[in-house]
């Protein structure tokens, strides 16, 4: 076995075959692009059945927006025509009971954590909003009020009647994608906003009883100073969030600004991200903040919002939406993945037209393996600050990860990227090896799942 010791050393120089640092967000292991229709369409009661579901975490999906922005690439459309968002809730509400039914109705089934994404949530007005808690709460069983609530929103439909739904069925935690106080830097994001409603609708947010804001900052926006970026981080700061996300921008095909003649992908700019990046980063810390991951940070006196009992790498998720995923151990599904506004606009309509008897069965997703749950593990542990414990890799698997993974940890160690260490609890990043997650977390993918993204036709 290779000893921690030597997989952790640092020679002191980083290698010249450093890969480029923005490469992929990787939010999930393995990703949608990555899924193939299931001929089987395996029952959904067969999938859950002896799964662990005392600890589930529960995500609907909402895919409309007022607006798209041009570097995004979400399951998302822009308006919702003809009842749209009513047919969409009734579809929603079927696959509810549908999903319910399969994961029975036992003492053991438990939702620990839930969130309302998108697209944007509060597109709905306030009484659909109510509805979205209502499907929630009767037909999946989950209780808002008992759980961290996590809902997203817009400075545009962020509106008092809105949140004062949210705020009274629940909602722990409210994030608002911002991107740039800057009106140049929003519109050359193909952002249309003035900071003022963004000011104005983050007024309304904290005169709320929701204990936990969290506002989205972009950097690398085409135009953007490290002046500017120190003028968005000091406007957010000065709102005193919980919560602060730094994304760097990504140009990605079928998107905006993806379409547009000159898109920025050469080594200066990732050589301007990373270094807005890290001037971020030290501004949190300086201002009180702690460092989640490469692109989260929390105040240190923030309310806790994850549950002590629910852990990504081993625990459910219940996606309903058409842009949801779930998980069970063995199994990743979802519905269809697309960018183009056209097609998921025809996914959207196949969605609001989905039987209850084709809701109980998976039809789109990809089998994961021993070898890839123990991929996805090591990478969703490892791209979080405080890193992997090594014994919960060690009971859950029977083996060592310097074993599972050599040359990949030794790659990492050699760059600088991996903390030393003594006692050999913990698998750490360096904060350099944080700044490098969207480098890092790519060379955890499997072969296969090389293939099968690389094989993707982008829709």
């Amino acid at each position: 076995m290779t000893t921690t010791t030597e997989a952790a050393g640092h020679t002191g120089a980083v290698p010249t075959d450093t890969p480029r640092p923005y490469q992929s967000y990787v939010y999930a292991y393995p990703h949608k692009t990555a899924y193939r229709p299931l001929p089987e369409r395996p029952a959904l009661r067969d999938l859950w059945r002896g799964e662990p579901k005392g600890a589930l975490s529960l995500y609907l999906h909402i895919p409309f927006c007022e607006v798209r922005c041009g570097f995004c690439n979400l399951f998302t459309r822009i308006g919702a025509p003809d009842d749209l968002t009513g047919r969409y809730l009734d579809a929603l509400e079927r696959q509810a009971v549908a999903v319910r039914e399969a994961l029975g109705d036992g003492p053991d089934v438990r939702f620990a954590n839930a969130a309302f994404g998108g697209g944007t949530p509060t597109f709905l007005d306030a009484d659909e909003l109510a509805r979205l808690c209502d499907i929630a709460e009767l037909r999946t069983g989950a209780d808002l009020r008992a759980v961290p609530l996590s809902v997203e929103t817009s400075p545009a439909t962020a509106t008092a009647d809105r949140l004062a739904v949210l705020a009274e069925r629940g909602t722990t935690r409210l994030s608002i994608g911002v991107q740039s106080f800057v009106d140049a830097e929003a519109r050359a994001a193909v952002r249309p906003q003035r900071r003022a409603d963004v000011e104005a609708a983050l007024t309304r947010i904290r005169d709320t009883d929701i204990p936990v804001l969290n506002i989205d900052l972009i950097y690398g926006i085409d135009g953007q100073t490290p002046a500017s970026w120190r003028t968005s981080l000091d406007a957010a700061l000065a709102w005193r969030p919980e919560e602060l996300y730094l994304y760097p921008l990504y140009v990605r095909p079928l998107t905006g600004l993806g379409r547009s003649a000159a898109p920025l992908t050469d080594r200066a700019w990732d050589e301007q991200r990373l270094r807005l990046y890290r001037e971020g980063r030290d501004h949190l810390l300086e201002h009180g903040y702690e460092q989640v991951s490469m692109r989260m940070f929390r105040r240190a006196d923030a309310p806790a919002q994850g549950p002590d009992d629910y852990a990504c790498q081993t625990d459910g998720m219940i996606g309903l939406g058409c842009g949801a995923r779930s998980y069970t151990s063995s199994l990743h599904y979802s519905f269809e993945y697309a960018v183009d506004m056209r097609e998921i606009r025809a996914i959207i309509d196949g969605y609001t037209a989905t039987t209850s008897e084709e809701f109980a069965r998976a039809r789109h997703g990809r089998r994961v393996d021993g070898r890839e749950a123990r991929r996805r593990h090591l990478l969703q542990s490892l791209l979080q600050a405080e890193g992997m414990p090594l014994d919960d890799y060690r009971m859950r698997f029977g083996a060592d990860p310097f074993d599972d993974f050599p040359a990949e940890l030794a790659a990492f160690a050699a760059r600088g990227w991996l903390e030393p260490w003594d006692d050999g609890e913990r698998l750490r990043l360096t904060p350099e090896g944080l700044a490098h997650s969207d480098a890092l977390g790519p060379e955890l993918f499997s072969p296969e799942v090389r293939a099968a993204m690389a094989a993707y036709e982008p829709r």
